[in-house]
């Protein structure tokens, strides 16, 4: 992929600040480096699981400590 004049220019690939890339059809994107691309979506995937808990929660469905215990086990591996 090509980076755009202003895109090297911003310093894209020496730093951690994602770069808005627009092209003349007016189509815009945001370049970030692979490794914050990764932590971001670890993040998400961690606030997503946590919602789905606090959901579960909220419904009812939980077990004793010892039962989560006892799946955790066998989760882990």
């Amino acid at each position: 992929m090509k980076l755009s004049a202003k895109a090297k220019r911003s310093g894209y690939g020496q730093s951690e600040s994602p770069v808005l890339r627009v092209q003349e059809n007016g189509v815009a994107a945001y370049l970030v480096e692979a490794k914050s691309y990764e932590a971001m979506q670890k993040r998400l995937q961690l606030l997503e699981g946590l919602a789905r808990g606090e959901k579960a929660i909220a419904e009812g469905r939980v077990v004793s400590h010892s039962r989560a215990k006892k799946r955790m086990a066998r989760w882990l591996k």
